[in-house]
């Protein structure tokens, strides 16, 4: 871990608008809630972009009023706990969200949703956040949209010059408190009493969201190697987790750690089903069965030569039929017969993962062959796809991840939030204190007052926040002896609908 230690600089961390006012379903008067044997009056939110409030495709003001942290805020400022500060974009007049560098857009701006089409696009305006007008901090709320746990002990993570470098967070240099802090630095310089800390979903999900374009890095510990899309090998979560823990009791301050979500309970993952494709036209369906005759035919010389089971290439037989129908995929796993003039594809099925983006995709003509159709005639590529073994390497990696919070937690005696259990529920519906039915199902146009999740299909939308601030209460006064109130979710947005332009 030596090499480690020198990316990190862990030698430093040694040192010691619009609002919304929380809505409780148990109110009572100020003076039952207490803080029992914590201590809310400084409170540090340490994360990335699900502690920012990060929502709809971006982060922007009106969303950050509403991130867990700020309505978790809320409910302890009723139990003794003080201000509660955030990196607000105030700035954006408009509230559309997105930042610019030297007036060229970076982020973009937040989705919504059409009112009249029905249909989720980017907002029709511009972002006006200027990255190189900064906002020093530190700010109790130190979540960073983009983070990866290692970015929270990273030396020139908050520093203008490094962001085309990639090697800064245009978030955190904008709210950084110099350009040589560390994140943790920042949270720590506060002293804080209490804190929350939920990192490590962007340890394995900037691989799962680009489709699997990465390396699992688990057994390699060299950070200099790692790509922006790379699973973190779970030795270095572990080790840099325990310093996070460690920098953050320094102190005495108690707090709630969360675990890490599977990636198969949001609706990025869940909302594209494997077999998309209706066919209602037999002659469409012959058309293209015999364009992949050949194909399938020398699947079956293959086997006869020995070179290929007879299951895969079952696996690999393509075939269409009147009714829904599995899109054609490129698979990387696939015995490579290339050489052989058999192309690695097949027909994904129910053990694979389709992403949201995939959407804008299948079905769509070839823009250089409009005869050829993605998903159809066209394989599509594994960026769009997480197949079996990429989800066996993201599923590994989160539940050691896992494990090592809860050790690591139980070690300080700090509370454990099981948020992996939480999405787990909202994928099937989670039912809340007064009845209501929340889920991690996608906007459909009809489903609006139970959707948790914004247009992004990976973060939730303040409802969503509103649920999971609730499970931190839970854990805060079961753990230690605290009282403070629910919030009710339903009083809370849920996605940006805008009347046509």
């Amino acid at each position: 871990m030596k090499k480690l230690l020198y990316i990190l600089g862990l030698l430093a961390v040694s040192f010691g608008f619009v609002s919304c006012e929380p809505e409780f379903d148990n109110p009572l008067s100020e003076d039952v809630y207490h803080s029992g044997d914590a201590d809310f009056s400084t409170y540090v939110s340490v994360g990335n972009s699900l502690t920012a409030g990060y929502t709809n495709g971006t982060l922007y003001k009106s969303a950050q009023s509403m991130s867990f942290p700020k309505i978790l805020a809320g409910q302890m400022a009723l139990a003794g706990g003080g201000e509660f500060t955030q990196p607000f974009l105030d700035d954006d007049i408009n509230d559309v969200g997105g930042l610019l560098l030297f007036g060229n857009i970076i982020a973009a701006p937040k989705l919504v949703v059409d009112a009249s089409q029905g249909t989720v696009e980017p907002i029709n305006a511009m972002p006006t956040i200027e990255v190189s007008n900064l906002h020093p901090g530190p700010y109790n709320n130190m979540g960073v949209p983009g983070a990866k746990s290692f970015h929270l002990l990273a030396p020139g993570y908050g520093k203008l010059a490094n962001i085309p470098l990639g090697k800064a967070n245009p978030y955190y240099v904008r709210m950084a408190s110099n350009e040589n802090a560390l994140v943790i630095q920042d949270a720590i310089a506060q002293q804080p009493t209490f804190f929350t800390l939920w990192i490590g979903n962007n340890d394995v999900l900037s691989y799962a969201t680009s489709g699997g374009i990465g390396e699992d890095q688990t057994g390699n510990q060299d950070l200099t190697t790692y790509g922006p899309n790379d699973i973190t090998d779970p030795g270095v979560f572990a080790y840099v987790y325990q310093q996070l823990l460690d920098a953050l009791t320094a102190t005495g301050a108690k707090g709630v750690v969360a675990t890490i979500p599977d990636v198969s309970s949001i609706p990025f993952f869940t909302t594209i089903p494997y077999n998309p494709i209706p066919l209602t036209d037999q002659a469409q369906v012959d058309a293209l069965n015999n364009a992949y005759a050949q194909y399938n035919a020398g699947l079956l010389q293959v086997v006869a030569l020995g070179l290929l089971s007879p299951e895969e290439a079952a696996l690999r037989t393509i075939h269409f039929q009147l009714g829904a129908n599995a899109i054609v995929i490129e698979d990387e796993s696939l015995t490579d017969l290339t050489s052989l003039n058999l192309p690695s594809i097949r027909q994904a099925n129910a053990y694979d993962l389709v992403l949201l983006t995939a959407k804008s995709v299948i079905g769509q003509a070839d823009p250089n062959n409009p005869q050829l159709i993605y998903g159809l005639t066209v394989p599509l590529e594994d960026k769009w796809i997480l197949i079996p073994q990429e989800i066996t390497s993201i599923r590994a990696a989160t539940m050691a991840y896992n494990v090592a919070i809860e050790q690591l937690a139980a070690a300080k005696s700090i509370a454990v939030a099981d948020m992996a259990s939480i999405m787990l529920q909202l994928h099937d519906k989670l039912a809340t204190e007064d009845g209501s039915i929340y889920t991690a199902d996608y906007f459909n146009g009809s489903n609006l007052n139970e959707l948790a999740f914004g247009l992004d299909g990976v973060h939730p939308n303040p409802r969503g926040y509103a649920i999971i601030a609730n499970e931190f209460t839970k854990v805060i006064n079961r753990m230690y002896n605290a009282n403070m109130p629910l919030v009710n979710p339903s009083y809370y947005p849920t996605i940006p609908i805008v009347p046509s332009n």
